[in-house]
């Protein structure tokens, strides 16, 4: 005894739908991804391009009522800009916040600036570096 088959005989009645929703997916998720590539590609760039000031702290001296905080700032000849650095006490409270302006043709300045608290202070971090 047979049974009759009820599949279409492969190759002549074209695609099945399955196959074209399957082909509209990949190219939709291609498009979608060669998009998300250029936006990431976009922000990166233009991060990168913007940013003409970086600066890290090599170290910083405690005392009751100021931080000397010893940064080290890189940047574009001729730029200028200005550094955010703040203080913490023990328990996380800022108790100080200043902005130091770095100007001139150097690339790489080392400074000791002074930041005022209002308390002991048991830290000194920096909080980023903008440019004019």
């Amino acid at each position: 005894m047979s049974t009759a088959s009820t599949r279409l005989p492969e190759g002549r009645y074209g695609r099945s739908s399955d196959e074209r929703a399957d082909r509209t997916l990949k190219v939709v998720g291609t498009v979608l991804g060669a998009l998300l590539i250029a936006v990431i590609g976009y922000f990166a760039h233009h991060y990168i391009a913007q940013n003409k000031i970086s600066a890290e702290v090599i170290g910083f001296d405690l005392s009751d009522d100021a931080v000397k905080v010893k940064l080290a700032v890189d940047k574009d000849a001729g730029a200028s800009g200005y550094c955010t650095v703040r203080s913490q006490a023990a328990d996380g409270a800022e108790v100080g916040r200043a902005d130091f302006r770095f100007d001139g043709d150097a690339t790489r300045i080392t400074e000791v600036v002074t930041l005022r608290t209002t308390a002991p202070a048991t830290t000194a971090e920096l909080l980023g570096c903008h440019a004019d």
